[in-house]
């Protein structure tokens, strides 16, 4: 009897994947453990192997296209010959709402069933995430704006011959036309100046829309429910980096390349030990503070679908070599999309550090349900004032997003001033 395979769920995060490859051609047989094909979820790229012994009839969901968790991707028979007439395809398996959308659910209910209650004189908040505008049409305009020019014949041809721009000019004649005592005033034509040029081959505000992968998905909702509900306040600090940069310049000389970012992480790591209640989390599920008991620092990895965070575990037992070493291995596998969920799932606290691309401040979003990120910006080489002179140096920007409701301001600010005295003296990170 036909039946079908089904997008399976590759991670407890993944709602939708796309097929990147299927390594079965319709007609062969499939055995237990065969690798079946490649599904790019939230997170990375992960192989599924087939589970039962079929033979594959009919590809529902072709490579480059997406399907939801439990959606038809496939038709699989028995016998290569069975017939698929009259077979017809299921409609995919509901899962069950999450708690928190249970939450919303209930509270919507609540809210159109029962009265609002008040709570010493003041309303009952309540945070109730709006509908999307999903009836909103982009339109722009797509016509060209021309300029609409009367000239005479000759002016028109003295113009051309001498490479002026009727436009300009005012027109002298009856209904402002122009003639040709006015191109004494007319100016070059900048077409020439620029050796001509050629005109656009589509209308002006021409666009097209380009499907979201996965992974964009995910970090679109994720950081749109983050700046929605979370209550950021931003603490700013600028460090002395002359210290980095010279130590790691001692490094070199033997053969250690340590970047930047591992000193970051390294003090983060030793700060947060000392803090930790900057080390904590939001549960807005059950309204509670989560303390994290272990140092699990994510970090931000740029890849060609998006942002994701790989999470160096135990950071503040690792050295500054450990942290270097492993930093490197998880971001390369990050780029080649072969992160394990353990890799990328979870994590106390994040760094985002831009400086690599010259950006020298910037606020980051939090990563819940983490309540402090830190961005990072690039060193600069800028005058600064040592024993009442003026001297060469170099500063770095460091900026400590913070959810207002777990972390107060004095102790964001404490914990940037013992990163700072870290990060100042960075032979301490070498212990």
């Amino acid at each position: 009897m036909p039946s079908v395979l089904t997008m399976p769920k590759l991670s407890p995060t993944m709602e939708e994947g796309t097929i990147v490859k299927w390594h079965k051609k319709v007609g062969e047989a499939i055995q237990p453990g065969d690798l079946l094909i490649d599904v790019s979820t939230d997170k990375a790229t992960v192989e599924h192997n087939a589970l039962d012994e079929a033979f594959l009839r009919q590809v529902l969901i072709q490579e480059g296209e997406s399907a939801q968790v439990n959606q038809p991707i496939a038709i699989v028979t028995e016998t290569a010959d069975e017939s698929l007439e009259g077979f017809s395809i299921p409609k995919p398996a509901v899962e069950p709402k999450s708690q928190a959308e249970n939450v919303v659910s209930d509270l919507k209910t609540a809210e159109s069933t029962s009265p609002i209650k008040q709570t010493a004189g003041f309303p009952l908040p309540r945070f109730i995430p709006e509908a999307p505008l999903t009836d909103y049409v982009f339109e722009f305009p797509t016509q060209q704006v021309t300029k609409k020019v009367i000239a005479s014949p000759l002016a028109k041809k003295l113009a051309k011959d001498k490479e002026l721009d009727l436009t300009s000019v005012k027109g002298t004649g009856p209904n402002q036309r122009i003639l040709a005592r006015d191109l004494e005033k007319a100016q070059k034509n900048a077409i020439f100046y620029s050796g001509g040029r050629q005109e656009p081959s589509v209308p002006p505000g021409t666009y097209e829309e380009i499907p979201l992968s996965p992974i964009r998905k995910v970090i679109a909702q994720r950081l749109q429910d983050s700046k929605t509900f979370i209550p950021h306040f931003y603490v700013h600090q600028i460090i002395d980096a002359e210290p980095i940069a010279a130590l790691r310049e001692q490094l070199k000389v033997g053969d250690l390349k340590v970047t930047v970012n591992d000193f970051i992480i390294r003090a983060t790591a030793l700060a947060l030990k000392e803090h930790p209640n900057v080390n904590c989390g939001f549960n807005s599920v059950n309204q509670t503070l989560i303390q994290f008991q272990t140092i699990d620092i994510s970090v931000a990895v740029n890849m060609s679908e998006g942002l994701i965070t790989p999470i160096i575990r135990h950071a503040d037992y690792k050295s500054l070599l450990e942290l270097s070493v492993e930093m490197r291995a998880l971001s390369n596998k990050a780029r080649e999309g072969k992160l394990m969920p353990q890799e990328f799932k979870g994590g106390s606290f994040t760094i985002s550090n831009l400086g690599m691309f010259g950006i020298t401040h910037f606020e980051a979003i939090i990563n819940p349900p983490q309540a402090c990120i830190l961005a990072v910006g690039a060193i600069q080489d800028v005058p600064v004032l040592k024993e009442g002179k003026v001297v060469p140096g170099k500063t770095m920007h460091l900026t400590l997003s913070v959810d207002h409701r777990v972390v107060d301001g004095a102790i964001a600010s404490l914990f940037l001033q013992t990163l700072k005295k870290l990060l100042e003296h960075p032979a301490i990170l070498l212990t």
